[in-house]
C-alpha cells in the first residue's frame, strides 16, 4: 500500500541525506539476534525471552500468518496491555508484510467500530479477558458487523470454547510452528519497502473522541528511533521499562521503537501501580523508563525513597503536561534526568533534549531540533518573524508521516506540497533549544497585547500551594480578551487571587499578562484519552460563567 503523500523528489533528498534508510524494525531484532542471541531482550510477568527466541517468534508468528493466507498489508490491530507477545505480534506483523495498528487496551466498542470498518482489518490480536472486560466478546460483536475480520488470536495459551472460527492461541501457535522451520524465501518476499509501503498505523486523541489514522513506512519511524536513541544515549546494557502502555508514545517510542535499535532490553508492567512500578525497577534494575506525568507524580507520593532506584538513568516523560516544579522534585527523588520533546502522531517529532542537558533545558524547553529537520517560525499572517522574537512554529524534515490514512484531502490540510506542517505552537529560539510558549490557537490577545499562555503556566507551576494550571482566555467587552487561571490546588491547600497575583508580580510578570480570575477546581476535562488539558472546555466553561454573572 503506497504512502499517499510521499513523491519521488523527497524520498531521494532523505534517502541521499543519509536520514532514511533500507531498514525496518525486524532487521534489528534479526541483527541483535545475531550478535548477542542469548542476552534478553523482553521481559514482562510470564515471559523472558533473549534476542535469538525473541526472533524465532516472530519469524514463527509472521510464517503462520502468511500460511494462513493473511495477504500483504492487509490491516492486523492489535490491541495490547504491555507484554512480551503484544511487542512479539508488532514485530510479526512488519515480518509477514502486514500493516499493523496498535490501540491501548481501554478503547471500546465506539473507537474500534470506526477502526475497524475504516482499515477494513483482517484480523486483530487480544486477550480473551483483561481487566474483568471481555475482549473476545466484543470483537464477536464487531465481527458481526464487519465479516471481513476473520481472524483472532489471543494471549492465551487456551482458545474458549465459545471463540468463534478462525481463533487461535498466539502464544501457542508461536511456538507449535517455531518447531518447524521457517521459509526463509516466502517472507522476503513479503517484505515491505521501508519507503513506499504503509506499514505502521498510529491513531491520534481528538476532542470527538473519534481519532483519526495516521499511516507510516518504517523510513521515518527508524530515522526518528536513531534520533532518540542518540539523545538518549541508550545502548545494549541499558534496561528500559514500559510503564505506560506501549501502544502510545510515552513508553512505545523508548521500548517498542528505540530500544531494540540500541540492543537495549525491555522490561513491561502490565498493571500499573505506584508500588508495582516502582518494585519492578528495583528487580529488574531499570535505567529508563517511559511514562506519563501521572504516573511520576502517583509514584512521587508512593514515597521512592523506601526502593533502591540508583540503576535509573533517564525518565521520558510525555503524552501531557509535567510542571518545572514536579520535575525538580522526580529528578531529587529518583536521582535520574528527566528529558522533555515535541512531537505529534500526525505530523511527526521535531526535538528533543538530551540526558545530560541542564536541568534549566530539560524542564523548561524542549531541546534541539531532531537530525534533518528544518523550522522557520511566523507571524499570524505567514511572515517570517525576527531572529528571537516568538512566532508559530512550521517544521519539515525526515520525521514526519505520510498523511492521514487513505484521505489526501485531510491530509493536504495539514502539510503543504513541500512538506512543510505546524505543529500551531507559539516558541521561541534560545540557547539553540526551542522553548514552548503556547499554541497558537490559545494565545490570549488582551488590548492589542499578546499573552502566551504557556509562560504564566510555567511560573504559576512553581508556587509551593498549585498542583496544576491551565490559563485560558475568556470574551471581554472592553479588552477584547482577559485571562483566567484554572488551577488545582496542592492537597490540603488553599489558593487565593491575592496570593497568585503577588507571586506573580514577584516574578516580575508584567501586570498587563496578570490573570483577571482565578477559577479552583478538582480536575481539569482531558481531550480524549490522552491525558491533555482540553482547553477549549475551559474556555467554554468560562465563557459561560463570565456571561452568566453579567446576566
Amino acid at each position: 500500500m503506497k504512502p499517499i503523500r510521499y513523491k519521488q523528489p523527497m524520498v531521494d533528498e532523505f534517502v541521499g541525506d543519509g536520514y532514511w534508510t533500507n531498514e525496518l524494525f525486524y532487521d534489528f531484532y534479526e541483527r541483535n539476534a545475531r550478535e548477542m542471541g542469548d542476552r534478553e531482550a523482553l521481559v514482562d510477568a510470564g515471559h523472558r525471552v533473549t534476542w535469538a527466541e525473541a526472533k524465532r517468534l516472530v519469524d514463527a508468528i509472521a510464517a503462520s500468518w502468511v500460511e494462513m493466507s493473511i495477504p500483504r498489508s492487509a490491516r492486523i490491530i492489535i490491541q495490547s496491555p504491555n507484554s512480551v507477545f503484544g511487542f512479539l505480534a508488532r514485530v510479526a506483523g512488519e515480518r509477514a508484510g502486514l500493516i499493523t495498528l496498535t490501540v491501548y487496551p481501554y478503547l471500546r466498542q465506539r473507537e474500534l467500530e470506526y477502526m475497524v470498518e475504516k482499515t477494513e482489518a483482517s484480523a486483530v490480536v487480544i486477550p480473551t479477558v483483561y481487566r474483568k472486560f471481555d475482549y473476545l466478546e466484543m470483537y464477536k460483536g464487531l465481527q458481526t458487523q464487519f465479516p471481513h475480520l476473520e481472524h483472532f488470536f489471543l494471549f492465551d495459551d487456551e482458545v474458549p470454547a465459545s471463540a468463534p472460527e478462525g481463533t487461535h492461541s498466539l502464544i501457542k501457535t508461536a511456538y507449535e510452528r517455531a518447531e518447524k522451520p521457517v521459509d526463509e524465501k516466502m517472507l522476503r518476499e513479503r517484505r515491505l519497502d521501508p519507503f513506499w509501503d504503509v506499514a505502521i498505523l498510529t491513531t491520534t486523541s481528538g476532542t470527538t473522541g473519534i481519532p483519526k489514522l495516521v499511516e507510516w513506512p518504517t523510513a521515518p519511524r527508524v530515522c526518528t528511533s536513531k534520533g532518540r536513541v542518540d539523545i538518549w544515549g541508550l545502548n545494549k546494557d541499558d534496561i528500559t521499562m514500559a510503564i505506560a502502555p506501549h501502544a502510545g508514545g510515552a513508553a512505545g517510542t523508548l521500548t517498542y521503537f528505540a530500544a531494540p535499535l540500541a540492543g537495549a532490553k525491555t522490561v513491561m508492567l502490565e498493571e500499573f501501580t505506584p508500588e508495582g512500578a516502582l518494585e519492578l525497577i528495583q528487580k529488574e534494575r531499570a535505567t529508563a523508563i517511559g511514562v506519563v506525568p501521572t504516573h511520576l507524580i502517583r509514584m512521587l507520593e508512593a514515597d521512592p525513597s523506601k526502593y533502591d532506584l540508583s540503576s535509573l538513568r533517564f525518565i521520558r516523560s510525555a503524552g501531557g503536561y509535567l510542571s518545572p516544579q514536579v520535575a525538580e522534585e522526580a529528578e531529587a527523588a529518583f536521582q535520574a534526568s528527566i528529558t522533555s520533546d515535541l512531537g505529534t502522531q500526525d505530523k511527526g517529532s521535531v526535538s528533543g533534549c538530551r540526558v545530560e542537558d541542564p536541568p534549566e533545558i530539560r524542564r523548561r524547553t524542549v531541546g534541539r531540533m531532531l537530525p534533518g529537520n528544518k523550522v522557520r517560525l511566523v507571524d499570524e499572517q505567514g511572515n517570517q518573524v525576527p531572529d528571537g522574537e516568538p512566532g508559530i512554529l512550521y517544521f519539515r524534515g525526515p520525521h514526519a508521516p505520510a498523511g492521514y490514512y487513505r484521505d489526501e484531502e485531510l491530509t493536504a490540510t495539514v502539510f503543504d506540497e513541500d512538506g512543510w506542517t505546524t505543529t500551531e505552537d507559539i516558541v521561541k529560539f534560545d540557547q539553540g533549544c526551542l522553548w514552548i510558549l503556547g499554541r497558537a490557537k490559545d494565545m490570549v490577545i488582551r488590548g492589542g497585547q499578546n499573552i502566551y499562555p504557556a509562560e504564566i503556566e510555567g511560573l504559576l507551576n512553581e508556587h509551593p500551594k498549585v498542583s496544576s494550571v491551565a490559563i485560558v482566555g475568556y470574551p471581554d467587552r472592553e479588552m477584547g480578551e482577559r485571562c483566567c487561571a484554572y488551577v488545582i490546588p496542592r492537597p490540603g491547600e488553599t489558593f487565593t487571587f491575592d496570593e497568585m497575583k503577588s507571586f506573580l508580580l514577584d516574578k516580575q510578570l508584567a501586570k498587563f499578562k496578570l490573570p483577571e480570575r482565578l477559577e479552583i477546581v478538582d480536575e481539569f476535562p482531558a481531550v480524549g484519552d490522552s491525558g491533555k488539558v482540553n482547553k477549549e472546555t475551559l474556555k467554554k466553561m468560562i465563557a459561560e460563567k463570565v456571561a452568566a454573572e453579567q446576566g
